[in-house]
């Protein structure tokens, strides 16, 4: 079926379906597709208040992303259930009946994407929905060398996560400008890179970006990095987004959070020699003891604070405090994903 059959079917099953009205404001009328995936066939449907959705079957225990519901379109997870089956959908729903027609284009992208993937529908869809927003993005500035040395380590530590979970780029906060970089339940960890040859310092951002999470625990992972080229060893930054990417189970959802740090993949091309290899790395616990300037510390000290966008380094190169042990480090790693599940 060609995608001009596709959209006459998938018109002609619409406007049957708005011609019968739901019986209840959270029902669905459902027109299963002549398009079949491991999960069971892709469906239509028309809502209560008439508005189109197209659903791809998934598993019941995969997740949906989120962040998608706005005014217009809407992504959700969706269980359905008749007389004989009950199976659960990613849900793409349009609210507007201004933007119908651009609708159908969108959905009969999907449809055509999932004919070409249908052993994992849900990944066609998430393709064909960031191949869309890229219609609309802007262009950022190139990430300037403290930008590509920090999300290089911050890459780092997200793909020693990725190993053990797929899921785990939703521990990342960096992108969304987060205190902390990463955040699992009550685990944070906080990543600083330096390119310096001396010296262990780290920039710190504000006066709560060393205060653990509530009845938390939060570590900084400290890396020097030195810029290497092809004959110098190291990894270029590309070779770890492409890794990142082939681990994570949602390559879209990291797209946009690649985005949000100032990377674009269309963009790859402006750091093909952008290589680093680390030469240091040291994680701290961050408690008593640990050099800093918090809120939490001057208040309890009595002090007011009133002062905003307070930046200061601190400098770890002596003994004190002491780092983090192998085994320690991959204990938290390990908490991190334990916190998750």
């Amino acid at each position: 079926m060609n995608d001009a059959e596709l959209r006459s079917t998938v018109e002609e099953l619409w406007s049957a379906l708005e011609a019968e009205r739901t019986t209840g404001e959270r029902r669905l009328r459902v027109a299963e597709l002549p398009l079949a995936t491991e999960n069971g066939p892709l469906a239509v449907a028309v809502d209560h208040d008439g508005y189109h959705h197209v659903l791809v079957p998934i598993p019941c225990s995969r997740k949906v992303r989120s962040g998608m519901d706005g005014p217009v379109l809407r992504l959700q997870k969706r269980p359905l259930e008749d007389a004989e089956t009950y199976r659960t959908y990613a849900d793409l729903a349009c609210l507007s009946d201004d933007f119908g027609d651009l609708f159908t284009e969108l959905c009969i992208d999907v449809l055509g994407a999932v004919k070409e993937l249908p052993e994992n529908p849900v990944k066609a869809l998430y393709r064909v929905l960031d191949r869309w927003k890229e219609l609309f993005r802007t262009q950022p500035p190139p990430l300037g060398p403290e930008e590509l040395a920090g999300l290089f380590g911050e890459l780092t530590v997200l793909n020693r996560l990725l190993r053990r979970d797929p899921s785990a780029h939703r521990f990342w906060r960096g992108p969304e400008r987060y205190r902390h970089d990463f955040l699992s339940g009550t685990t944070a960890v906080e990543v600083k890179t330096s390119t310096g040859g001396e010296g262990r310092r780290a920039r710190i951002h504000g006066l709560d970006q060393l205060e653990a999470p509530d009845n938390g625990m939060l570590c900084l992972a400290w890396f020097r990095l030195h810029r290497a080229d092809a004959n110098g060893g190291g990894t270029a930054l590309t070779e770890t987004v492409e890794e990142t990417l082939r681990l994570c189970d949602d390559e879209g959802s990291l797209l946009e959070m690649l985005a949000g740090a100032g990377y674009l993949l269309s963009d790859a091309h402006r750091y093909r020699d952008v290589r680093f290899a680390v030469s240091e790395e040291r994680w701290y616990h961050v408690g008593t003891g640990f050099p800093g300037l918090t809120g939490r510390a001057l208040l309890a000290a009595g002090v007011s604070v009133s002062v905003l966008d307070v930046e200061y380094t601190i400098d770890l190169s002596g003994t004190a405090p002491a780092p983090m042990t192998t085994d320690r480090v991959t204990q938290v790693i390990d908490s991190m994903i334990q916190e998750s599940a």
